[in-house]
């Protein structure tokens, strides 16, 4: 049955940075109202900061952040507050408080003028504490607590909100394993007896997987949204995290587990990635189609170098065998071109997509014309189609940003016996001509 409610949650179009250096770009997430949804990626990604705008802290430099339908700086900050509660990894308090004091901070947006606890605030307090479990604790002191208590406090803190989408932020940093499934269970409970809305930073992919229904692996920007099974792929992972990992279901577990190489996981052999065998260069959309068609055919393929945030980057990430990545908006620098020289050794076959080609990446070209010096065959994917002859190649001048050096740069290509395609098409036509195909 097709929800055609609006989104509880509506991210669209949001870029934020920090120093003039983006975190994220044009980023679109919508979340519905009873959904659970596990935010995963490396430290440094943005998971946090991700948090911190859908909270209000933070504030979107280009675009909108909207709950349920209403930007969220038309809200105000208590009306945020009473809707929208954020769970973090610790909380120090200056202060002895006890728990009953520490959840009845929860009701502080609810308060009148005069700062004094209604009946009803009190009650709330109370089916919070014992939401939570933890009104055998409610006069400890805060402070005293083990760190799973003190999660479990924070929750409760959070709950006296009576929020409709609750934010934890590395809900089990810290914490020995029965407190991870305890909190774990704790958000799991309320997301299914009171349809309470989650969002949780995770920083362990097997508990993610357990609890979460719904993923975003996050790298700058979403790299992929879908169930367990389809997120956490070996190659996907080994390519976002930097590690080699194994995903498979362990003998008496209904769950996806992420192992070490080697270890004794079934119902998964893919995580031997397969040697790439073409390298595609792009940027701003222009290879998208291309590395679609090469994932369904099975061609493995490197992509890059790709600026993260760049449209191809967050694709690549999820298709390619390989992704050669560099800073957003930053010019690829001699690092990421040593990547690309050796790849260009490895492969059988380079395509160029139609790229805006800038002083930033004009060094990608420099790239091809030695490999293609060196014998490597390469494909140039329309609009390059033009290009027939020399004399042709000044139809590049609208997508050529270097004063001229990326059209003399493509025109040796040809000259050296680049081939012009039209279509994708042509291009995987061409790509299984020139490969030992297997089956």
């Amino acid at each position: 049955m097709v929800n055609d409610a609006p989104p509880l949650l509506d991210i669209d179009g949001v870029t934020f940075g920090y120093e003039r250096q983006p975190l994220m770009y044009k980023l679109h997430v919508q979340v519905r109202a009873g959904e659970m949804v596990g935010l995963l990626g490396p430290n440094g990604s943005g998971k946090t900061t991700l948090l911190r705008l859908i909270s209000g802290v933070l504030r979107p430099q280009q675009g909108h952040i909207r709950l349920q339908g209403r930007d969220l700086r038309q809200w105000g900050r208590r009306a945020v507050a009473r809707r929208i509660a954020v769970v973090p990894q610790t909380l120090h308090m200056p202060f002895s408080f006890t728990v009953e004091q520490m959840v009845s901070l929860g009701r502080t947006p609810f308060i009148n003028f005069f700062g004094s606890f209604s009946k009803r605030d009190r009650g709330v307090v109370q089916d919070a504490l014992q939401a939570a479990d933890a009104v055998s604790i409610a006069q400890h002191t805060f402070n005293n607590l083990s760190g799973g208590e003190q999660q479990r406090v924070l929750i409760a803190m959070a709950l006296a909100q009576e929020p409709e989408l609750l934010l934890l932020d590395e809900p089990t940093a810290h914490l020995d394993i029965k407190y991870q499934v305890e909190v774990l269970e704790l958000a799991q409970r309320l997301n299914r007896e009171r349809g309470m809305t989650v969002i949780a930073a995770m920083h362990d992919l097997n508990l993610a997987a357990r609890y979460f229904p719904r993923l975003l692996l996050f790298q700058r920007g979403v790299v992929a949204d879908a169930g367990p099974a389809e997120v956490l792929q070996p190659g996907l992972l080994s390519r976002v995290y930097g590690v080699s990992v194994q995903v498979g279901i362990l003998r008496g577990s209904e769950y996806l587990s992420v192992l070490p190489p080697g270890s004794a996981a079934s119902g998964d052999e893919s995580s031997v990635p397969a040697l790439p065998r073409v390298h595609v260069m792009a940027g701003g959309g222009s290879g998208e189609l291309l590395m679609r068609a090469l994932a369904d055919v099975r061609i493995p393929f490197v992509a890059g170098a790709l600026n993260i945030g760049d449209s191809d980057h967050t694709l690549a990430l999820r298709l390619a065998a390989q992704v050669i990545t560099e800073q957003p908006y930053a010019p690829i620098s001699p690092a990421a071109i040593e990547q690309v020289a050796a790849s260009l050794t490895q492969v059988a076959q380079l395509i160029i997509c139609p790229m805006p080609i800038g002083p930033g990446n004009v060094s990608l070209l420099r790239e091809a014309l030695a490999a293609a010096r060196r014998g490597l065959p390469v494909l140039l994917l329309s609009p390059y189609d033009a290009l027939k002859s020399i004399d042709e190649a000044q139809t590049l001048a609208a997508r050529d940003y270097t004063g001229g050096e990326a059209t003399k740069l493509l025109a040796e290509l040809i000259e050296r016996g680049a081939l012009a395609v039209d279509s994708v098409a042509a291009a995987l036509e061409a790509v299984k001509r020139s490969l030992p195909m297997t089956t």
